[in-house]
């Protein structure tokens, strides 16, 4: 058989360094980059007459959603994936946010606990709510995928696809790996996003069942997770003979229902 020649993994995680470890990373512009889609489409949406929250309403949300993102996200990383397990020799490991650690799980409760406390504050439905966040998450995923690959993490298991890839230079080892992330990026994050804008308007389950596009999110992203996780290298120990990304990935399955179930209960959220 001939031997392929793979890429090595060479691509640096900063955009810019200011000094040593300190810089802008593309993984902070990921993040960035998903918010500004989601406050673009929001515009969108309310100039369409498909929310009652206005610009201003909608750049609130966003600073609600941030801060649930990157307080469950670091948090959800520290519980979910033994971090905590180092508290004793590290009691302040939680707050090193510049030694990487996000968890998309995490960043899927801190969003929901930001969804409920905005709901409640602004008197707006819950269930429109989730609807408008789960229509651009998966932009911020794409992203944030991305940068993974960018930053040489969560690589794939050893393969000999001619589109491995080799991340010597960021703990992968000399063989040939998959490079999951960018699997990663195609179906949690093009595939859902592209998903999600079809429902949004080309449907009218936005205006009559609100919290069914974000049901249907979940379950679409844990689809879209479970085979993902085939081709990535477990980044924990396994729990009950799987990855945790796919045993995580098994709960948003139940919140899914919950919010499809609801939404037949729920009644128009925008009147024509």
């Amino acid at each position: 058989m001939p031997i392929l020649a793979y890429w090595i993994h060479n691509l640096d995680p900063f955009v810019f360094r200011i000094g040593g470890s300190f810089g802008v990373r593309w993984y902070g512009l990921a993040y960035l980059a998903g918010f500004i889609v989601a406050g673009w489409l929001f515009r969108r949406y309310h100039r369409a007459g498909l929310t009652p929250l206005d610009p201003n309403a909608s750049l609130e949300l966003l600073l609600f959603l941030a801060a649930g993102v990157m307080i469950g996200g670091r948090v959800g990383s520290y519980l979910l994936y033994d971090g905590w397990t180092h508290f004793r020799e590290d009691p302040l490991g939680i707050f090193k946010v510049w030694e990487g650690g996000m968890a998309s799980h995490g960043g899927f409760v801190g969003v929901f606990v930001a969804g409920c406390w905005f709901a409640r504050t602004r008197r707006v439905s819950f269930f429109h709510l989730a609807d408008l966040v789960a229509s651009t998450a998966a932009a911020g995923l794409l992203f944030g995928r991305l940068a993974n690959f960018i930053n040489g993490e969560l690589w794939g298991k050893v393969a000999v696809v001619p589109w491995a890839v080799i991340f010597s230079r960021t703990g992968g080892g000399d063989l040939p790996r998959h490079p999951s992330q960018l699997y990663e990026a195609a179906l949690e994050g093009a595939l859902l996003l592209a998903f999600a804008q079809w429902r949004f308007w080309r449907t009218d389950v936005i205006r009559r069942q609100p919290g069914r596009l974000a049901g249907e999110f979940l379950i679409g992203y844990t689809l879209a997770r479970v085979v993902c996780e085939v081709f990535r290298e477990p980044d924990a120990s396994l729990l009950l003979g799987v990855s945790r990304g796919t045993f995580y990935s098994l709960f948003l399955v139940l919140g899914g229902i919950v919010l499809i179930a609801g939404s037949r209960r729920s009644g128009p959220a925008v009147e024509n």
